[in-house]
């Protein structure tokens, strides 16, 4: 059978033209890895081992403050300590975070004092799982994603019953790979609080995330808290640091 030049011409063409329409679908949310996007978000909020300096500050309904700053460090996805440098009655506290176990110090009191996820050493609407944050990625898994415009939604589900939080819902900006806005849902589906992060800053060695982190619960009716990130820098820290051992000695990191 001969071909003829015009019917080859045509088949070659609308194979060609089949082929750009292929490539120009575009890619759906159930081909997007969450996974990978959640630990890229984790990746730009905080480097895997690092220092920082942030201010806590509870606002209560009639407008006034009560205000802590703090030195925490953090290495791998597990372990974090966090000490108070002011205000005067708090200072020299230390907390420890290791996996889902959490302990306060306290200078003169003795040995350390186990604390849960869902108490707050500082009061106001941060509990201490918000406080000693951990990587997103550590505590859940990626249940969902879906586009919404400029932002991911990635619905995530707790690893086990121990954390604050048995889901979240995250929006995360695509270009920046940083959540805006997360909320924070009990077992029961009930929102126990949002999240809010604002104002992106430059902390240097590519480390460009937001400087201030804010949040609400519809169970302390007229209540905020905020946290504002002063400096982050990375840093190599001994295992030790993180040890019952080394909460009285936490100052001398700095």
């Amino acid at each position: 059978m001969i071909v003829k030049p015009y019917s080859y011409t045509l088949q070659t063409l609308m194979i060609i033209l089949l082929s750009v329409a292929c490539l120009a679908v575009p890619v759906s949310a159930s081909d997007l890895d969450g996974t990978a996007i959640l630990q890229q978000v984790d990746r730009n909020l905080n480097p895997e081992s690092y220092e920082m300096y942030r201010k806590l500050i509870n606002i209560e309904p009639d407008g006034s403050k009560k205000e802590f700053v703090l030195y925490s460090v953090k290495k791998g996805q597990d372990k974090m300590v966090a000490l108070f440098l002011s205000p005067a009655s708090e200072k020299g506290r230390s907390t420890l975070r290791l996996n889902d176990n959490m302990w306060l110090y306290i200078p003169n009191v003795g040995k350390p004092i186990r604390i849960t996820s869902l108490q707050s050493v500082v009061g106001g609407v941060f509990n201490n799982s918000d406080i000693l944050r951990l990587d997103y990625g550590a505590e859940y898994d990626v249940a969902n994603i879906a586009e919404e415009g400029d932002l991911y939604l990635l619905e995530l589900k707790a690893k086990s019953n121990t954390i604050a939080y048995d889901r979240l819902k995250m929006w995360v900006d695509k270009k920046a790979l940083l959540p805006t806005t997360i909320e924070c849902f009990a077992s029961s589906g009930m929102l126990i609080k949002t999240l809010y992060y604002k104002e992106p800053k430059d902390f240097g060695n590519g480390v460009v995330r937001p400087s201030i982190l804010e949040t609400d619960s519809p169970l302390y009716k007229g209540y905020k808290s905020a946290m504002v990130y002063a400096k982050i820098n990375q840093k190599e820290l001994a295992d030790e640091v993180f040890s019952l051992n080394y909460l009285s000695r936490v100052d001398e990191l700095r």
